[in-house]
């Protein structure tokens, strides 16, 4: 469903902002990442919920003010904002939890390009803290559709709000 959304909104010439000269990064960089404690907090207590197995995710959707001449760094312009983590009761090992956390960037990384433009195009700021909830390593692959899902499901949120 979320597909045929950006699909539309494509065909309908709202992702004019990325040129078809301008290559799409896939970063992950430090402003993207959910670290502040007190952000987190306020996620935890105030945030929506929902899982997709094996993944609970918390989000929070703020509407920021509108400004026009604003760059990524500056503020009043949209963020997206992600953090990630794994159960130590679940996984023992450090090195489990570090290989999962690192499978959930890498997934993130990759396919959260529509979701940024979309919180971009409607002026909200998203903050998103994946939980790793299952009991077993995972899967590169398990992790893509499942991430994916989330994402398709977040764009769909977004959109519907408008």
């Amino acid at each position: 469903m979320g597909e045929k959304i950006i699909t539309a909104l494509r065909l309908e010439g709202f992702f004019n902002f990325v040129s078809l000269n301008q290559k799409i990064r896939y970063t992950l960089g430090k402003e993207e990442r959910l670290k502040s404690r007190k952000a987190i907090e306020s996620l935890f207590k105030q945030g929506k919920s929902f899982s997709v197995f094996p993944f609970r995710v918390l989000y929070m959707l703020e509407q920021t003010s509108i400004v026009q001449d604003a760059s990524p760094g500056k503020s009043g312009h949209s963020k997206l904002q992600a953090g990630f983590t794994v159960s130590s009761r679940n996984f023992k090992k450090a090195v489990d939890r570090n290989r999962v956390k690192r499978l959930m960037r890498e997934a993130y990384r990759l396919q959260k390009n529509d979701l940024q433009q979309l919180s971009v195009l409607h002026h909200y700021n998203l903050a998103l803290f994946f939980i790793y909830v299952g009991k077993e390593l995972p899967e590169y692959k398990q992790v893509v559709e499942k991430i994916d899902i989330v994402l398709k499901r977040m764009i769909k949120l977004i959109s519907e709000r408008g």
